[in-house]
Formats: structure tokens, C-alpha cells, sequence
């Protein structure tokens, strides 16, 4: 049997009146965390690099260097279910009512569907859109929220671990999620879990418990997590010689996270009172598992800065540090000189 779904939720567009939004059609909501007020703390920074932000990504210009500036309370959103009755899952997008919820791109494009041959009567979602996109999302949100969908339901998942970095995860995690294709439910449960509130930064806290274990790490300066040429463009040129000055200068130690296990990563990054890099997915592993206490430095290209990783920070009461380069994603740089000074601004 054919479903027009598609062509219903597209024709609504069409006609002006928006995009369905899933708790529209939701056949129950209820709230897991409630909504936080939180204090944004001024990330650490040399003034004059503000002045070098020249485009951003995620946000304008203007709210990246308020979230950077800091000194104000923000309203943090709950963490909330939605139960959906009669949904279909087809290529990727969710269709419930005259919503639609993609996950990942599609690769059909007409407007129509053959309803699913199988069926669940009743599961729990946690992929979102952004984590199915970029590994860091995955790992600081996805993650997180594959516990709320344990602890309702079924936990299913559309898609393998994509990397190897993932699959190292998901066992160290002991996550179980029945892998699914196309799907009917009679009875599916989602979240909105975008809000850094405090059952959120309780996950995290959990989440990061559970990869380190019981052992005892000795605290050390930090490590400089290579990024190199992986993942979207923002190629640092002179992150070789950058990383031996936190090396020779700082004590920092140096690990290049495509090549590293993930007990390596742990190794390194679980008593680090810094973890330093440029912007990028590879930051995660360290922001995942560091100390409460320590502070995220981050080395952004002036054509594509992201405050997305001070979010986290602020959520975990750990300090947030930057520098903006010269040049453009394509090839920038950065002087060690005002990396160094930065530098002093969070270790003293």
C-alpha cells in the first residue's frame, strides 16, 4: 500500500504553513529533566582575536562571540519524550502524522512510499540528524541519549557504527541497539535532548565514569590531539610545529586520535588538565573524557569558528580556551607567541 505522507508533509510547506514539528503529533510528551538556568562563563582569550573571526558555523558572528564573552544567564531546555503512534521509518526520515523527522540524507526522491512489509510494536530512538553527520555529535550528544532510550524501551539504530572509533565506543558503552531498515511502529519513543540542563550534564558525568573505569589516572600538563587532513576542512599548516612547542615547552604530550585506540585516547586524555587541538570532531574524545576540572583549548580558522564545544564546557564547568588564525579553512596558522600567552590566561 502506497503512503502520501511525503507529499502531504512537502505540500504543507509548499503552502506556507511550516514545517510539522513532532510534538505536534505527539500522542503523549513528558519532561525527563526539567529546564536549567545557567551561568555562561567568559571563555579565555586574547581580545584582538575576535577581531579575526571573519564567518562562523552554527550560529552569526554575533551570538558565537556573545556565547565567547560570556557573563550572562541562559535558560537551558528540558530534556523531553515524545511517544509517536503509527510511525514509519523510510530512507532514513521519520514520517508521523504530516511530520517528518530526517536522520540522514535520503536516497530516494519521490514523494511517495510503500508502507514497511515489517513492523515493531513499540521501540526507543536516540539518533538525531547532527550525530548521524559528524562523529563529535554523536559522541556528545547520541550518546547520551542512548540512555534515556535504554531506559524506556528498545533501543533500535538505523545505521552501523560508521568508524572505528564508534564501534570501540558502543562496546566500551555496552550499548545494545537492534540495527532496523525501513519500519512501521505502532508505538515509537523520541527525545528532545538538545538542552545543556542538569540531568544532561548527570549523563555526561555517568557516561564518562563508565569509560574510565576504575583506574587511577596521574594528572599531567595536557595533550595536543592531532587533527591533520580528517574530517571537514580546517587545515592548521604549522600544527606540527605548534604541537612540538606544547610538547618541548608546555609538557604536553601529542596523539593523533585516528591512529590511537580508544584506551589510548583514554590513557592520555583522562588526566589531562588541558586538552588543546583545532576545532574539530577529534576534540571530543579528550572533552569526553577529561577532568571536570580541566579546560578545553581550542585553535579555530577565522572563516569557520564554532562555539559549539564551549557549550559542553559550560555544561561541565570546565574552562573554555581559543585562538582565531590567519588565513582561511583552507590553510591558516596560528603564532606560537599568542598561543602560548592564551595558554597562561588558563593554567597561569
Amino acid at each position: 500500500m502506497l503512503s502520501w505522507r511525503p507529499v502531504s508533509h512537502y505540500g504543507r510547506k509548499a503552502i506556507g504553513c511550516g514545517e510539522t514539528q513532532l510534538d505536534a503529533v505527539a500522542a503523549e510528551q513528558w519532561t525527563i529533566a526539567p529546564a536549567t538556568r545557567r551561568y555562561i562563563p567568559p571563555a579565555r582569550f586574547l581580545p584582538h582575536h575576535l577581531e579575526r573571526i571573519r564567518a562562523t558555523r552554527f550560529g552569526s558572528i554575533a551570538e558565537v562571540v556573545r556565547g565567547f564573552r560570556g557573563d550572562y544567564e541562559s535558560v537551558q531546555q528540558a530534556t523531553v519524550a515524545l511517544r509517536l503512534r503509527d510511525v514509519d521509518l523510510i530512507d532514513g526520515t521519520l514520517y508521523a502524522g504530516h511530520a517528518a523527522y530526517p536522520l540522514r540524507p535520503r536516497r530516494r526522491r519521490l514523494p511517495v512510499y510503500a508502507r514497511p512489509k515489517t513492523a515493531m510494536t513499540q521501540a526507543t530512538l536516540f539518533e538525531s540528524w547532527m550525530g548521524n553527520r559528524w562523529f563529535g555529535m554523536w559522541l556528545l550528544d547520541d550518546c547520551l541519549t542512548y540512555q534515556l532510550a535504554a531506559d524506556s524501551g528498545h533501543p533500535v539504530r538505523t545505521r552501523a557504527p560508521a568508524t572505528r572509533h564508534q564501534e570501540e565506543y558502543s562496546r566500551q558503552l555496552q550499548f545494545c541497539a537492534q540495527p532496523i531498515a525501513d519500519m512501521h511502529f505502532d508505538d515509537l519513543v523520541v527525545f528532545r535532548d538538545h538542552g545543556s540542563n542538569e540531568g544532561k550534564q548527570r549523563r555526561a558525568d555517568a557516561l564518562k565514569a563508565k569509560l574510565r573505569g576504575s583506574d587511577l589516572f596521574a594528572r599531567h600538563p595536557g595533550v595536543f590531539l592531532l587533527r591533520g587532513q580528517t574530517g571537514d576542512r580546517r587545515l592548521l599548516v604549522n600544527e606540527c610545529e605548534i604541537a612540538e612547542h606544547f610538547a618541548r615547552h608546555r609538557g604536553f604530550r601529542v596523539l593523533d586520535p585516528a591512529s590511537a585506540t580508544l584506551a589510548e585516547v583514554i590513557d592520555a586524555c583522562a588526566g589531562a588538565r588541558v586538552v588543546a587541538g583545532v576545532e574539530g570532531s577529534h576534540l571530543t574524545h579528550g572533552l569526553q573524557i577529561m577532568p571536570n576540572d580541566a579546560a578545553l583549548f581550542v585553535i579555530q580558522p577565522p572563516d569557520r569558528v564554532v562555539s559549539i564545544l564551549k557549550v559542553v564546557t559550560d555544561r561541565q564547568g570546565q574552562a573554555y580556551a581559543f585562538v582565531v588564525g590567519e588565513g582561511s579553512h583552507d590553510a591558516f596558522s596560528v603564532d606560537w607567541d599568542d598561543v602560548s600567552r592564551t595558554l597562561d590566561l588558563v593554567v597561569g
